[in-house]
């Protein structure tokens, strides 16, 4: 294989799902072999070298090859508003969200922030994003042409609401079922990329909107299906009051054919018992947006959902307050020790990777180093800071030396990124 790479390192493996009873364990002189855009294959470094002494050698030392990171939920659109002080998640959506996401019907503007937020992500290590958009096709479009253009698995969809938002970014019923039909026609499948049939949630969308988005669905059930649930106490109650028939939250989406197997539910905190047995009944996931939870107040994740039901992790700029999905791990472990349930650096990983994936229903394509798998890598570098390398020079065992870069790590630790078989960042 003369066209192909060889990189060198420590790799990161996971046997299963360790909610299941699986395990990440690292090689420790392991070596990933790409051509053709993947992992042609795994193993010995010093034995894939001697079997292919034509292939170009990325020797990475001590560095930890792993998985490209999978972000299961963001808006790009807010990646200009991250870090915006002092609201919870109505009081945000009316003061810094829906003012920037009405920018997004020009077209220049759309790709501006398409092209920042994948050079941004890119440089934090992750390679594949969920990603909501906004009303406007146009910022459907320029997320998906600046994906297409760098080869990189994106999922998205146009978001619709037709209330409670302002005049400007309200579509109605008709008019999110063409405009998303459209949409799904032209992009999904095409390349790596994935349309995602996406109604923000029920107090912004009319019963008639959902059963339309539900519509939809059923025409179109290979496509994923995300939205918001059981965020914040208060937007529970505002959820009672819009659909005062309903049994709970969750019943507003399964009431217009908005719950099913291929559903994605951002947030999911505050859960009642039966939305929990209907999520596992269908198979539906649900996504943990640690920094996001904290930095708006919403709440803690019960992780101990992930025994039975898919689980991703994920930043959820810009309420979430990082575009790194280390600082992301980082915030999960924190909110698990809140919870009594501390979890593996190993697990970590395998949220922030093939967990993702695997709630996005495309684990077999990203998330884990195998062969036949896309050529999304990531290499960190665990000893990127004084301050983390004087950590890991103590440390008793790889493990250690992962959660200090989890714990404090960010940009600098990404020492090189690569992308459907081709690098990226150096």
């Amino acid at each position: 294989m003369d066209d192909a790479d060889l990189l060198l390192g420590r790799v990161l493996r996971f046997d299963g799902d360790p909610f299941a009873g699986g395990a990440a364990r690292v090689d420790p002189a392991g070596g990933v072999l790409l051509a053709g855009g993947r992992i042609a294959a795994v193993g010995d470094g010093a034995a894939l070298a001697a079997a292919h002494p034509g292939a170009a050698r990325h020797d990475y030392g001590a560095g930890l090859i792993c998985p490209g990171f999978v972000d299961a939920h963001a808006h790009y659109p807010q990646t200009a508003i991250i870090a915006s002080w002092g609201k919870r998640l109505i009081d945000w959506l009316n003061t810094y969200t829906f003012p920037e996401e009405m920018r997004f019907g020009d077209p220049a503007y759309a790709s501006a922030v398409a092209e920042r937020y994948l050079d941004l992500t890119t440089a934090n290590g992750t390679t594949t994003v969920a990603s909501y958009c906004t009303i406007h096709p146009e910022s459907v479009e320029a997320l998906f042409a600046a994906a297409e253009a760098r080869g990189q698995r994106v999922l998205a969809g146009k978001t619709c609401m037709d209330r409670n938002a302002p005049e400007g970014l309200r579509d109605d019923a008709q008019s999110a079922y063409d405009q998303s039909k459209a949409l799904l026609e032209r992009w999904h499948g095409r390349g790596r990329l994935s349309y995602v049939i996406t109604p923000r949630f029920s107090p912004t969308s009319t019963p008639e909107q959902l059963s339309a988005l539900g519509a939809l669905w059923a025409e179109h059930p290979e496509c994923l299906m995300q939205t918001h649930l059981s965020e914040q106490v208060d937007e529970i109650a505002w959820v009672r009051s819009l659909y005062p028939g309903a049994r709970d939250y969750l019943d507003t989406y399964e009431a217009h054919g908005l719950l099913g197997a291929n559903g994605v539910y951002g947030h999911a905190i505050h859960l009642e018992e039966r939305e929990i047995d209907r999520l596992r009944e269908v198979g539906a996931a649900l996504v943990h947006c640690p920094t996001s939870n904290t930095f708006i107040g919403s709440g803690l994740f019960d992780m101990g959902l992930a025994a039975s039901l898919r689980v991703g992790l994920a930043t959820d700029t810009g309420g979430g307050s990082s575009f790194s999905m280390l600082r992301t791990m980082a915030a999960a472990y924190e909110i698990g020790q809140l919870r009594g349930t501390p979890l593996h650096p190993g697990t970590l990983m395998w949220l922030a990777t093939a967990g993702s994936a695997a709630a996005l229903r495309i684990g077999d394509r990203v998330g884990r180093i195998e062969g036949g798998m896309e050529a999304d890598l990531c290499v960190l570098d665990l000893a990127s800071t004084p301050a983390i390398a004087q950590r890991a020079a103590r440390a008793e065992d790889v493990w250690e030396e992962v959660f200090a870069t989890i714990m404090m790590g960010d940009d600098r630790a990404v020492r090189a990124v690569w992308i459907g078989g081709g690098r990226v960042a150096a």
